[in-house]
């Protein structure tokens, strides 16, 4: 006869271990910051790691997106318990994303922000996505979703456009190969259509 599983220390290891490899790219970039700093990483370091960053959120955002629709098919309560890690790595890498794009591509000088935004208007696309992921981030906790309750969904319902923000911001700066760009924007495409079909 087997023990019964506690779902609550089920979700507890669930959610550690979605933690831990919510860490590993974090790992490498600080790798990264050091061979920065030790001028070892090549001729355009903080260009690597603005777009592993970048890339690293919108990962976990799409991620966040598929994991619904797995508990839906599979009937796996789990899926449903890893959502709010997945929304919050991708809220944090999209920061560091912004906070690598300042300090290390601006060096905090604001005075140049003007000609970059408008040499490259997908900063502005970028940071409305941030912008968009801010109030998700701020009520994903269970206290919030007890204070807001139905309300709390139309909260995040804002991730909808947040994704199309961040696959619109990554495919706009690339500025020759844009395949990596629309396969992620089909697999929202895909994520999109499985919802309306539901």
């Amino acid at each position: 006869m087997t023990a019964a599983v506690d779902p609550r220390r089920a979700r507890r290891r669930s959610e550690q271990l979605a933690l831990l490899t919510a860490l590993l790219p974090l790992v490498w970039m600080a790798s990264a910051v050091l061979e920065i700093f030790g001028q070892s990483l090549g001729p355009n370091p903080s260009r690597e790691l603005l777009h592993s960053s970048g890339k690293t959120a919108l990962n976990a955002l799409l991620i966040t997106l598929t994991l619904r629709p797995l508990q839906q098919l599979t009937g796996r309560i789990e899926f449903l318990w890893l959502r709010r890690m997945a929304g919050l790595t991708s809220f944090s890498y999209a920061t560091l994303h912004l906070l690598v794009y300042a300090v290390l591509e601006l060096g905090l000088d604001w005075s140049d922000l003007g000609n970059e935004i408008a040499q490259r208007p997908f900063i502005i696309v970028g940071l409305i996505a941030l912008i968009g992921m801010i109030p998700m981030a701020a009520t994903s906790t269970d206290r919030a979703m007890r204070r807001l309750g139905r309300r709390w969904r139309q909260w995040h319902y804002a991730i909808y456009p947040v994704a199309i923000l961040a696959v619109w911001h990554y495919y706009w700066q690339v500025k020759l190969d844009v395949t990596e760009p629309l396969i992620y924007a089909g697999i929202l495409a895909l994520l999109f259509g499985y919802r309306l079909y539901r």
